[in-house]
């Protein structure tokens, strides 16, 4: 005859092993559920923005959000910011495939955008930023405003990198190795 335990011992170790299945399962939702990011107001607010597109389209950038992308504001009467969009563009031919969206955005006018794009095509993303593009370079960590200002934003959509001033294809290919 088999020797049973008594009842407020069985009751304790049936409610620990329910208790420890139930922490378990928490655990396990919170790893394949992880709480959202919060994003700092800055990227929060970047992420809101809609620029108009060359075609006379509206471009939201939430469409980008959730992948590794390079923002750059550049203006056609900014001689860096036109030396730096070749080699920008090559570092979005070489870094596309491993999940990399680049964007211009234009602290210009309609025309002198499109006549510049004529004679320098560019693969990726352009749109206006117009007269809003210097405050919003300012909110975005670029204290004076100045052009060219690029910067990038982790898949969670945070800024994780910033540059005033051009930026050159060597430092793009470290940055895309993070």
């Amino acid at each position: 005859m088999k020797h049973e335990p008594p009842l407020a011992r069985r009751t304790l170790l049936v409610g620990a092993a329910a208790g420890g299945a139930v922490i378990a399962g928490n655990l396990a939702w919170r790893a394949l559920n992880p709480a959202p990011v919060q994003l700092s107001p800055a990227a929060e607010n970047f992420w809101a923005q809609r620029f108009p597109a060359l075609d006379g389209t509206e471009l939201a950038v939430s469409r980008w959000r959730g992948q590794r992308l390079l923002v750059n504001f550049w203006a056609t009467w900014c001689p860096p910011c036109v030396k730096e969009l070749p080699e920008i563009n090559q570092f979005y031919n070489e870094a596309k495939g491993q999940g990399w969206q680049v964007l211009a955005l234009a602290v210009d006018q309609l025309d002198p955008v499109k006549a510049f794009l004529q004679k320098t095509p560019l693969d990726f993303p352009v749109a206006l930023a117009g007269p809003k593009g210097l405050g919003l370079v300012r909110e975005l960590g670029n204290a004076a405003g100045g052009l060219p200002f690029s910067l990038a934003f982790d898949t969670a959509g945070e800024i994780g990198w910033r540059r005033l001033g051009v930026t050159r294809l060597e430092d793009l290919r470290e940055l895309a190795k993070t």
